[in-house]
């Protein structure tokens, strides 16, 4: 079957799909075609579900009814996630009345950082121009995810807030839910459980052939060193990425609780891959 699969331009989705994109893991019942969009852009187009497969934001999946989550390939941070950046040192007080850049409405991270300090003035970027708006003044802070998130400092700014520390202690110690990867329910369980198979055997692969995958990774490190997208890697492309288990799918669904309490999203069936 051929089916398409969207994938981010980020170095660990590109490690994840290594070993499926080169053929060094082949599956008998799939052909992939990949399309690769930024985050908030494949978010918004699971809203009409074109694609198959596709890598989405936790978030996004209040709004795309036609999907099902697979339990392998997700983003979870272990106890870090996105942070908040800013030229100067602000108290969550102050930050809840400045404009904050965020990499899209859909993303995990803007539900994470309004659940944190509840609502707040915004303005859409894409995310790697959020580094610089900050920077030069054009927002009083920026929320930052991916490899950013390691490099503020060499950008010229300070973490003041930090939304994936502040997830593990309220949870006490859930991993922060955050990217994950949906195929159409439509497709059925047997394909969406071989799928899933498949790419878990991907992610597999890349973690037992390392450098040859943060090679092939690297295409897609925007510029930055190999020692920062390794540690990038390595943060993301972890236990839970192979497969959610029960704490991943907790994770999932606690994000959602706590958003239905606040009315930050509405009510809405989620649906997960069987085990």
């Amino acid at each position: 079957m051929e089916i398409s699969v969207g994938h981010t331009p980020d170095s660990d989705d590109a490690f994840m799909f290594y070993g499926m994109f080169t053929n060094k893991v082949n599956s008998p019942d799939f052909t992939v075609n990949h399309v690769i969009e930024d985050i908030e852009k494949l978010n918004r187009k699971a809203t009409d579900p074109k694609l198959d497969v596709t890598a989405v934001s936790v978030h996004a999946c209040a709004y795309i009814p036609g999907y099902t989550i697979l339990r392998s390939g997700g983003s979870f941070g272990i106890g870090y996630g996105p942070i908040v950046t800013a030229k100067k040192q602000l108290t969550v007080d102050e930050l809840k009345t400045c404009k904050i850049a965020i990499p899209g409405k859909m993303t995990s991270a803007f539900l994470l950082l309004q659940l944190m300090i509840g609502k707040f003035d915004f303005v859409e970027m894409n995310f790697s121009d959020i580094p610089l708006a900050v920077k030069n003044g054009k927002v009083d802070a920026g929320l930052v995810i991916h490899e950013t998130q390691l490099s503020y400092q060499q950008e010229g700014n300070i973490k003041i807030l930090d939304v994936g520390e502040w997830w593990n202690k309220t949870t006490k110690g859930l991993p922060v839910p955050l990217g994950i990867n949906v195929m159409k329910t439509s497709l059925g369980m047997d394909l969406i459980h071989k799928f899933d198979q498949y790419l878990q055997k991907s992610i597999e692969y890349g973690l037992d052939n390392f450098d040859d995958a943060m090679d092939y990774a690297m295409q897609y490190s925007r510029g930055k060193p190999r020692e920062l997208i390794e540690k990038f890697v390595k943060m993301y492309v972890n236990s839970v990425t192979v497969n959610m288990g029960d704490k991943g799918e907790e994770s999932i669904k606690k994000v959602f609780e706590m958003a239905r309490a606040k009315n930050l999203v509405q009510d809405f069936n989620l649906s997960i891959a069987i085990k």
